[in-house]
């Protein structure tokens, strides 16, 4: 049995934000206390009734939330062991790399103290893009840790890299952290 953990997962606004929802109930089945943040984008591909249910606690979208008098940034990152970023797509990813602090997801992203792992998903095209790759190797040179993405049927109708990984594997890649 492993230790309980306390994880942020992110979620950015890509259609892979469904498989987020198997990954956060994973954790959570598996003891783990998890707070879900969600882009504005990302409500729209998945509810955020979807993520409290399984959390048992409400998604934080707004980064001017009430119910966190320091701001959401500042408390959910107190005393976190993992944040997990999936999807991360060429948006968030790029406000990540770039230190923008655009949305509340970004912003908590700056300030985690703890590991940070992050499974890319969009359009193989997007993924190949020069733009991208200088931001995702960035993102490493930051020490973010990457999971996928692979090769696969993509939302565009077509095979390429740029799926997100499935949940099994994403929580194989933060085994080191969640133990």
């Amino acid at each position: 049995m492993t230790h309980k953990k306390r994880i942020v997962v992110g979620i950015s606004g890509g259609i892979a934000a469904y498989k987020s929802a198997m990954l956060v109930s994973q954790l959570v089945q598996s003891g783990h206390v998890v707070s879900v943040v969600m882009t504005q984008s990302a409500t729209k591909f998945v509810s955020p009734a979807t993520f409290s249910a399984l959390t048992g606690t409400p998604a934080v979208i707004d980064p001017m939330d009430p119910k966190y008098p320091l701001g959401p940034h500042i408390e959910l990152a107190q005393n976190c062991n993992l944040m997990i970023v999936a999807p991360a797509t060429a948006r968030v990813i790029a406000s990540c790399a770039l230190g923008l602090a655009d949305d509340l997801l970004s912003t908590l992203y700056l300030n985690m103290e703890c590991p940070i792992v992050f499974a890319p998903a969009m359009s193989a095209p997007m993924w190949e893009k020069p733009a991208v790759q200088r931001n995702v190797k960035q993102l490493h040179s930051d020490g973010v840790h990457l999971v996928g993405p692979e090769s696969g049927w993509l939302s565009c109708r077509r095979i390429g890299f740029g799926r997100m990984s499935q949940p099994e594997a994403i929580l194989q890649a933060c085994k080191p952290w969640l133990e």
